[in-house]
């Protein structure tokens, strides 16, 4: 099965609904967050309440009759923030009880070690490894995951890319795509220019990008190689 994301029908996470035990207690706590309340219908044995954090593309729902009954408050869900010092302090002001930073002993989300969480930022500083985290009222929790520089291919659309810094990319790609010219057989230069632009602009440095586009003309073209 291809995981090529052109072939794949969109998919996005929307919603992720849970219980709670007070919902207007629970709609309070989130409205405080300053998060936006898209909906809250109340009916006979019924309610749906359903926010959403700020610039966030995914919301949550609670309310009554929502989910099936089974307790239990849910763990670790994740809000990316780019400077997780700043989310503190915002939760923090709005009366929240927000833990202090930490990273995990062993990656991110590793909590199959003794003593998994440790105190203070990771030793490297890397994006993806820095926390910290608070619960609503109904224990469900959440963690802060400080952000600040995405892995390579983690966005599905990347930037509009300026003329003069997609010369210098098309030059580029021309210079890479040259020595694939000279050792393969007759095939379209934009066939192998799509991959290659589409891995730089992904993140990918030159090198892994002609790797990329090589591996695609492989894959579609196998006649091509030698």
């Amino acid at each position: 099965m291809s995981s090529n994301p052109v072939n794949s029908p969109n998919m996005k996470l929307e919603v992720v609904v849970f219980n709670v035990v007070d919902v207007d207690r629970t709609k309070a706590f989130y409205e405080n967050l300053g998060w936006r309340l898209d909906l809250d219908i109340a009916e006979d044995s019924y309610r749906n309440v359903h926010v959403t954090p700020p610039n966030s593309d995914a919301s949550i729902i609670f309310g009554k009759g929502v989910t099936p009954n089974n307790p239990g408050a849910v763990q670790n869900l994740v809000l990316a923030v780019d400077n997780l010092d700043a989310a503190r302090k915002d939760l923090s002001d709005r009366g929240v009880n927000v833990s202090e930073i930490f990273h995990y002993a062993g990656g991110p989300f590793n909590n199959a070690v003794e003593n998994p969480r440790v105190s203070g930022r990771d030793p490297e500083g890397r994006s993806y490894f820095s926390f910290a985290s608070f619960e609503d009222p109904d224990g469900n929790l959440w963690l802060l995951q400080e952000i600040t520089t995405r892995f390579p291919g983690r966005l599905w659309n990347s930037p509009r890319t300026d003329v003069a810094t997609l010369a210098t990319l098309l030059r580029e790609t021309a210079e890479h795509h040259d020595h694939y010219e000279k050792t393969h057989a007759k095939h379209h230069w934009w066939d192998w220019y799509a991959p290659y632009l589409s891995a730089r602009q992904n993140g990918s440095s030159p090198e892994e990008a002609a790797a990329a586009a090589n591996r695609y003309m492989e894959e579609v073209f196998p006649v091509l190689s030698r």
